[in-house]
């Protein structure tokens, strides 16, 4: 029996990358996974394949203050509970600041920002009575952003903001507030607005597993721990 057997873990952007290698290794250490997903075919097959009684998902945009509702109503009505919230969804896109357009500057910051907000602001309050454990995946660029990626960056520097100012709020009601910021991870992330598959800068990425294992490190600390951001880069970055 493992710290996380029979916690209820609600991960958002689940079905591919960080977020679904997350839900793998939860799974794997006895937790119950709520995963939220806009590729509710994906969740399915992830779902279908665990095979378990412990895994519930529902297709949502997080950018819907409704659906992220209903994400958090599932986790309750079918586990009971929420012990922790992983916000993982994101979108990026690459280019100076006047090269994207007006549609992608929105998305970046309605899904980067204000959807991780409509997800806390559903999980805080189920966690105020037992205590519990909410990490926000930033980004190193929310540390210090590079050329061509102004807007991306400013949507990752908001979560550190958030995740800073939450912290000194409800760490005194037993809720610890992680920022989680990986270095640039070989997933789906950004395929086609500045990254393709072909790249060969992907060989040395992180991999989805690596940031995971950072998470559910983080998240097993005890409870007289916290830990508050957490930078990584792989071992080939030259930054």
């Amino acid at each position: 029996m493992t710290e996380f057997q029979d916690k209820v873990v609600v991960i958002t952007g689940a079905s591919s990358g960080i977020g679904e290698a997350t839900a793998r290794a939860l799974y794997a250490q006895g937790a119950k996974v709520v995963l939220g997903a806009r590729r509710g075919d994906r969740l399915k097959e992830i779902a279908n394949g665990l095979c378990s009684s412990r895994v519930a998902w529902a297709e949502v945009d997080i950018r819907s203050m409704e659906q992220v509702g209903n994400l958090f109503a599932l986790a309750v009505e079918t586990f009971g509970r929420v012990d922790c919230l992983v916000a993982n969804a994101g979108v990026g896109a690459y280019g100076g600041i006047l090269d994207l357009n007006d549609a992608q500057v929105r998305e970046l910051i309605d899904t980067n920002v204000t959807g991780t907000i409509w997800c806390v602001r559903s999980a805080v309050p189920l966690m105020l009575a037992q205590g519990g454990d909410i990490v926000l995946v930033s980004s190193v660029a929310g540390l210090r952003g590079k050329a061509e990626e102004a807007v991306y960056a400013a949507t990752k520097h908001a979560l550190i903001g958030l995740a800073g100012s939450m912290d000194r709020e409800l760490r005194q009601a037993g809720i610890r507030v992680t920022a989680m910021c990986p270095g640039a991870t070989a997933t789906e992330f950004a395929m086609g607005q500045g990254r393709h598959p072909g790249m060969p800068q992907l060989q040395d990425m992180m991999r989805p597993h690596d940031v995971a294992e950072a998470i559910v490190y983080a998240l097993a600390q005890p409870r007289t721990m916290r830990t508050l951001l957490w930078s990584m880069r792989s071992a080939a970055s030259e930054n």
